[in-house]
């Protein structure tokens, strides 16, 4: 049944692209904040608070490496997504509570509840297409669009009550959105009933506890895992360790699964499509390490070193993180519609050739800080139009590698393992969250006691550590072009 809103598409995606949205607006809304709420109302240092940042975002897209593997085993694509989006409301409204403890517990809430929700939701968009469907590609994209909103919304609306009237009005409004997100999911829920793996395994109804299911067991472990989250968050340099045999382990898992599906099917390449599969986490590690400076070094540059000043009226620093979103909302469906462009013309590039674009376009917008210095005001501070050009060319990236990644995860993945494989992909973006705090904790205008730079010398630090990371991820890109045909040939014909 093709969708009225979108002709062509499964009836689904629509409720799966509004209920995502809003979950985003949850996400964005309390991670646009956070640093800043981190450094002016708990007093935190720069540093200090990109590490926290950074392991909170690391435990958000690790979680559903857990999600994907439950509900694929056990709860079902539905249920996880309506649990997670249940605890993720909890949890926003948790940081209302004002002091630490409160936020580090409802950001434990935050954690498990994405896991179930960001994960499965990815899965059902990909299951409402059969294989080989030309229109995967453009339906993810639409979908993407849809997560852009969110942010959007997020980074606009969230970010300017927050610093306007407080924060915690910020985040009461970021959990409205939730609710907003879960009931639209839940209510909507004949229209993506076609997609397979929807209800609750066999094995979830089995006793597992004494009288109790698996699923209910599942369901009351969830809430037992929240204290975990808290003591990670505070103890973050066990997270080195934990997201190295994560990846090490699910890695793994991965190409052992091909391998057997390699015997049952006997047909040879899943296992070449697994491995290169971990080599695009490893490409997508590097990029959303430097991408994700946007919550944390980027948002203090633009707090400390940006004239921010428009017609008289100040934007607040939260608020420049709305030019990636406005610009994925200008530039989505455009990119959505010329890779159908380029298909039909045979000139679509390769997966392995929109990574290495991606990459380059995100280096080149941290260079762009180097055109920012030519403008230096009196109060040495670059001009706004130096975020705007930066973002722009990282949003131009993202649509080189984002949505295409999450559809390239989908087509290269065995049936039985999908949910594990998305769960997996998430993992990439979990190292690259808690990697990226910890470049962020290397820039900055604050030291860790709080004592300020100058003006000059903070917007120095910030410009050089840009500039440096700029040039890595371009001599990176020119890499991943180079290996781009190996790449392809593990890849097997997916496109």
């Amino acid at each position: 049944m093709s969708n009225s809103l979108l002709p062509g598409h499964p009836k689904g995606l629509m409720t799966l692209f509004f209920s995502e949205m809003w979950e985003r607006f949850c996400y964005y809304g309390m991670r646009t904040l956070l640093t800043l709420y981190l450094v002016k109302s708990l007093m935190k240092g720069d540093a200090e608070a990109a590490l926290i940042y950074g392991a909170y975002t690391g435990l958000v897209y690790a979680a559903p490496i857990l999600g994907g593997r439950l509900a694929d085993k056990f709860l079902g694509y539905r249920y996880a997504v309506i649990l997670g989006a249940i605890l993720m409301a909890i949890g926003e409204f948790m940081i209302l509570g004002g002091t630490e403890q409160m936020l580090l517990i409802g950001m434990g809430a935050l954690i498990i509840g994405n896991g179930y929700f960001k994960a499965n939701i990815s899965t059902i968009v990909g299951k409402l297409y059969k294989d080989g469907d030309p229109r995967r590609d453009s339906g993810f994209t639409i979908f993407y669009i849809g997560i852009n909103i969110g942010a959007l919304l997020a980074t606009t609306v969230v970010a300017f009550v927050g610093e306007t009237y407080g924060f915690h009005y910020g985040f009461g409004l970021a959990g409205l959105g939730m609710l907003v997100g879960g009931l639209i999911f839940y209510f909507g829920r004949d229209n993506y009933a076609a997609a397979p793996g929807l209800n609750i395994r066999e094995a979830g109804k089995e006793k597992m506890l004494g009288s109790f299911n698996a699923v209910q067991v599942i369901t009351v472990g969830s809430l037992l895992l929240i204290p975990l989250c808290y003591i990670l968050i505070q103890n973050n340099e066990f997270m080195d360790y934990i997201l190295l045999g994560l990846f090490l382990f699910i890695s793994y898992s991965m190409i052992s699964a091909g391998a057997k599906t390699d015997r049952t099917e006997n047909v040879g390449v899943w296992r070449d499509r697994m491995i290169a599969l971990v080599i695009f986490m490893i490409i997508n590690i590097a990029f959303w390490a430097c991408f994700e400076q946007a919550g944390t070094s980027l948002t203090l540059f633009a707090d400390r070193s940006v004239d921010r000043m428009i017609f008289g009226w100040e934007m607040p620093a939260s608020m420049t993180q709305f030019f990636n979103p406005f610009f994925i909302i200008v530039f989505g469906s455009i990119f959505s519609m010329m890779w159908i462009k380029l298909s039909k013309m045979g000139k679509n590039p390769s997966i392995p050739m929109k990574f290495a674009y991606g990459i380059l376009q995100l280096g080149l917008g941290f260079l762009v800080t180097q055109i920012g210095l030519q403008f230096v005001n009196e109060a040495f501070q670059v001009p706004l139009l130096t975020l705007v050009f930066l973002y722009l060319l990282h949003t131009t990236g993202e649509l080189f590698l984002s949505p295409i990644g999450l559809s390239m995860v989908t087509k290269l993945a065995p049936k039985n393992i999908a949910g594990t494989a998305m769960g997996a992909w998430f993992l990439s973006f979990a190292i690259a969250n808690y990697v990226g705090g910890k470049i962020a904790a290397l820039t900055g205008g604050h030291g860790d006691s709080g004592e300020a730079l100058s003006a000059s010398e903070g917007l120095a630090n910030y410009t050089s550590t840009f500039t440096t990371i700029g040039l890595v991820l371009v001599v990176f890109a020119i890499l991943v072009a180079v290996l781009s045909k190996p790449l392809k040939n593990l890849m097997h014909g997916v496109e």
